[in-house]
């Protein structure tokens, strides 16, 4: 029996890209659609809907949401009360609104997935990254994304510097006498380590972690050249949260 899918932010890069792979997939099944700002009734035999609260009795298990950040909490606040399990690519969220999430995902007794980046590679990037930290606590992050994402640093990023702060006792890196002669020089400092955002057209998602030591560095970086690189992880996403009774937060936990 496939599993029956809804995808929020359709229209959207992402959205189109998940849009094709669910379709491609004999296993699962699009039931739903959701944008706001189209006026299409219907894409490939699909119904589309405008407002979320219109989707709230559809017969579905997987609720997918490439949206933006300004309403990402809301709709997978949304799609846990309708019963429906939340796959999440969009980033933004606050800590508060992931305990939130998880929180209400255990009443309900769903699965579900918010995750910063869905490309296996990101993934083993970051648990990488994490592992060299034991050993290498001087690190700096520089994340590269396309220049139509809103938000900075990357989710990605944060989520890097979360995994790595476990692994590492908090410093301030550099001089102790550092000066930033232009405001942001540095990057945005978290637990002592610096993120460093770039955006720019013709890129699409990539990140380095860079270790520094004693006459040595280390340098991880992945690239993701398209978005298809995502859509191997949204597929495994799809497939295990319906076997779940809980929200996670990164891929790492459902692979």
């Amino acid at each position: 029996m496939s599993i029956k899918v809804i995808i929020a932010g359709y229209k959207g890069k992402m959205g189109q890209a998940a849009f094709n792979m669910v379709m491609s997939d004999d296993e699962l099944e699009l039931v739903g659609l959701l944008d706001p700002f189209t006026d299409e009734k219907e894409v490939a035999g699909v119904p589309v809907f405008k407002h979320k609260e219109e989707m709230a009795n559809l017969d579905a298990e997987v609720w997918i949401d490439f949206t933006t950040p300004k309403v990402a909490y809301e709709n997978t606040r949304f799609a846990l009360e309708s019963g429906f399990a939340p796959v999440v690519g969009t980033t933004g969220f606050t800590a508060e609104e992931i305990a939130k999430l998880t929180k209400l995902s255990c009443q309900k007794g769903l699965g579900g997935l918010i995750a910063p980046n869905f490309a296996i590679g990101a993934v083993l990037l970051m648990q990488f990254a994490a592992q060299a930290a034991k050993f290498l606590p001087n690190v700096e992050i520089i994340e590269l994304h396309h220049d139509n994402k809103k938000d900075a640093p990357s989710g990605t990023a944060i989520k890097t510097a979360e995994l790595i702060s476990e692994q590492r006792s908090v410093f301030q890196q550099g001089a102790e006498d550092e000066e930033e002669l232009l405001p942001g020089a540095r990057g945005a400092d978290i637990n002592g380590m610096r993120i460093h955002s770039v955006r720019l057209p013709g890129l699409v998602a990539h990140q380095e972690v860079i270790f520094g030591s004693q006459g040595e560095g280390l340098t991880l970086r992945h690239d993701s050249y398209d978005r298809s690189s995502f859509m191997t992880g949204v597929n495994l996403a799809i497939k295990e949260v319906i076997k779940r009774q809980e929200l996670v937060y990164g891929l790492e936990h459902l692979l």
